[in-house]
């Protein structure tokens, strides 16, 4: 599967309104921007739980806004809250709604340079070890899918579609992110992508 870059579509909408919890948009202040956090810290303290790409929750809030706007990319963690990119955006509107989650955070925790962090190696690293997460997010929806909370059983949903992701198609995707990573570039038709390794 090719690489969809979105941090093109992220440049260009970094100052222009974005997606907004009740369902409408907000232009951020001036000062946000984008995700381009300018604390150099931030990929030592992404949360384990991200998935491979340009896009990391680190020590975000844990005010639950992030899926309000994006739930098909991030999650909540159980231990105080804090929110991860459980999916890369895969097309602008993802895109968008991931920059708005991010401008929501008023702890700056998320940022969009994995792609100077990630290596092939690394990624691979993520995929071997896999289980991890997946035993993780399967106990969560345990929990939080019989809970008295709405937005527990709501972010429930989440854990469960971070599982089919795993089990689905992400390792093509992962696969096309190592070929980015390798050449610079997404692979043209035919390419063959490399391998992850791992069962």
């Amino acid at each position: 599967m090719p690489y969809w870059d979105p941090l093109p579509a992220a440049r260009a909408a970094e100052t222009g309104p974005l997606p907004a919890p009740d369902g409408g948009t907000w232009l951020p202040d001036p000062v946000y921007g984008g995700c381009w956090n300018r604390r150099s810290d931030r990929w030592g303290e992404r949360d384990w739980r991200n998935v491979p790409g340009p896009f990391y929750g680190a020590g975000t809030d844990s005010c639950w806004m992030g899926r309000l706007i994006a739930p098909a990319n991030v999650l909540y963690e159980d231990e105080r809250g804090a929110e991860f990119v459980y999916r890369q955006p895969r097309d602008v509107a993802e895109t968008l709604a991931v920059l708005g989650a991010a401008a929501q955070d008023p702890m700056a925790g998320y940022a969009c340079d994995g792609d100077r962090h990630w290596t092939p190696e690394l990624v691979r690293d993520w995929w071997r070890e896999r289980a991890r997460v997946r035993e993780w997010a399967v106990r969560l929806d345990r929990s939080w899918s019989v809970s008295e909370s709405g937005e527990e059983r709501e972010a429930a949903g989440g854990a469960r579609e971070y599982v089919a992701h795993i089990d689905g198609g992400l390792a093509d995707q992962l696969r096309g992110y190592v070929f980015w990573l390798a050449e610079g570039r997404p692979a043209r038709p035919g390419e063959s992508l490399p391998g992850l390794g791992g069962a």
